[in-house]
C-alpha cells in the first residue's frame, strides 16, 4: 500500500479498535493496542516506515518524559530508599539470571548472553505510567514510587549497555555535558519561559518541551545511547513545576495518548512474529519465567522490608516485572551491531512483549490497588510533608 493516507487510516483505525476494545473489556490501552499491533503485523499485513518509525519513537520519548515530570519531587525525597532500592534489585537479578539461563543453558555466545542479560532486566515506564494514568494511580504516592524505580531499574540497563558495548567518544562526553548543563538551569528557565510566553494560542511552551526532547535525544542518539533516558531526566528536572502546571501536563498527555502512543504500542505488537514464538516457544516461556521469578526474587522481599501493604507488594512486583522499550531498544541494538541473530531477537522481543502482557494483566486483575484509598493515603502524607517543610 503505496497510498501514505490510506496507511494512516489503518493505523488510526486499529488504534481506535484497540481503545474501543479495552472500553469493552477493561483491559489497560496499552495491552490492547500491543496485542492489535500483533494481529496487524500477522494477519493484515501491516508494516512500519520511515513516518511511523519516528511517531512511535516520540511516542516514547514523550510518553518517558511524562512518566518523569508526574513524580512528586517531595514524595521522591521522602521514599528515596523505597525507589532506590526496589529499582536496583529490579534490575540487578533478573540481568543475572537471563545471562546465565541463555549463556549456560540455551548455549548462546557471552556477548549475546549479555544482551538478553540488559533486554530481559528491563522494566516498562510506558507501560507502567499508561496503567497508572489508567487507574488514576499517578497521582497516589504509591504510583510515584513504582514510576521512580522504573527510572532506577532502567537507568541500570543504560548504564549496563554503555559499560558493555556502547562506544566512548567525543559525543558522548558533548551528550553529558550538554545534559548536565540543561538540567542545571531547566527549573528556573522553564519558570520564566511558560511565565513571558505561555497560555498562547501558539502553544509556545509545548513546541519548548518538545524541542528540548528531540534536542537531547538526538546528541543521546549520536552518543550511541538512548533518547528516552534524557527524556526521563528532563521530565523529573521540572516535575516540581508541572505540579502547579496540571493543565499543560493533562494537554500534554492528551497528545501523548491520542497522536503518538498507540504508534508506539501497536508498532511493538508488529515484533512478534507467530510462527516464530511457535518455533522457539520453549525458551521464550522460561525466559520469561526466569525474568518474573526473578523480579519476584528482589522485589517482593525489599517490597516487604519497607512495609508496602501485600496487596501493594504484589502489584509493584508484577508492574517491576514489565518490560517494552529499552527490552526492544536493547535487543535492536544487539541485532544490527550483529551481537545476536534473528532467531536469537526474535525470541527476545517475544519475551519482552509478553513481560509487558502478561505481569500487567495479572497485576490488575488481582492485586490492582483501590485508588480512593491510595489517594487519601497520598493526601496525608503530602499534609505531613508540608508541615514538615
Amino acid at each position: 500500500m503505496n497510498n501514505t493516507w490510506l496507511v494512516a487510516a489503518q493505523w488510526v483505525a486499529l488504534a481506535l479498535a484497540g481503545g474501543l476494545l479495552a472500553g469493552w473489556t477493561g483491559i489497560s490501552i496499552s495491552l490492547v493496542e500491543i496485542m492489535v499491533g500483533v494481529i496487524g503485523g500477522n494477519f493484515l499485513g501491516l508494516a512500519t516506515n520511515q513516518w511511523v518509525d519516528f511517531l512511535a519513537g516520540f511516542g516514547s520519548i514523550l510518553l518517558t518524559f511524562l512518566a518523569g515530570a508526574e513524580v512528586d519531587p517531595r514524595v521522591l525525597r521522602s521514599r528515596f530508599k523505597e525507589c532506590a532500592s526496589i529499582g536496583f534489585v529490579a534490575f540487578l537479578l533478573p540481568f543475572l539470571g537471563a545471562l546465565a539461563y541463555t549463556y549456560y543453558l540455551a548455549g548462546w555466545s557471552l556477548p549475546a548472553a549479555e544482551i538478553a542479560g540488559i533486554a530481559l532486566s528491563t522494566t516498562s515506564v510506558a507501560v507502567v505510567y499508561a496503567v497508572m494514568v489508567e487507574t488514576g494511580l499517578n497521582e497516589t504516592e504509591l504510583g510515584q514510587v513504582i514510576l521512580a524505580a522504573c527510572f532506577i531499574n532502567d537507568l541500570g540497563t543504560v548504564v549496563a549497555l554503555g559499560v558493555l558495548f556502547a562506544n566512548f567518544n567525543s559525543w558522548m562526553l558533548l551528550f553529558v555535558a550538554v545534559t548536565a548543563v540543561v538540567l542545571a538551569f531547566l527549573g528556573r528557565f522553564t519558570r520564566w519561559f511558560f511565565a513571558t510566553y505561555g497560555n498562547r494560542v501558539s502553544q509556545l511552551e509545548v513546541k519548548y518541551v518538545f524541542l528540548l526532547l528531540l534536542f537531547l535525544g538526538g546528541l543521546a542518539t549520536k552518543a550511541n545511547s538512548e533518547a528516552v533516558l534524557p527524556a526521563y531526566l528532563l521530565g523529573l528536572a521540572v516535575a516540581g513545576f508541572f505540579l502547579q502546571e496540571k493543565d499543560l501536563l493533562y494537554r500534554l498527555r492528551s497528545m501523548a495518548f491520542a497522536v503518538f502512543t498507540p504508534f508506539y504500542f501497536l508498532k511493538a505488537g508488529l515484533f512478534v512474529s507467530l510462527p516464530a514464538v511457535v518455533v522457539g516457544a520453549g525458551i521464550i516461556l522460561v525466559a520469561l519465567l526466569v525474568k518474573m521469578v526473578t523480579k519476584f526474587i528482589g522485589v517482593w522481599p525489599a517490597t516487604r522490608l519497607f512495609r508496602f501493604k501485600s496487596r501493594e507488594g504484589m502489584y509493584t512486583t508484577l508492574l517491576m516485572s514489565t518490560g517494552l522499550t529499552f527490552g526492544t531498544i536493547s535487543s535492536l541494538f544487539g541485532l544490527t551491531h550483529g551481537i545476536i541473530n534473528q532467531g536469537q531477537y526474535t525470541i527476545l522481543v517475544a519475551v519482552v512483549i509478553l513481560s509487558a502482557v502478561v505481569p500487567t494483566l495479572i497485576a490488575q486483575a488481582f492485586f490492582r490497588p483501590d485508588t480512593e484509598e491510595a489517594r487519601s493515603a497520598h493526601l496525608e502524607a503530602q499534609t505531613i510533608l508540608a508541615e514538615e517543610e
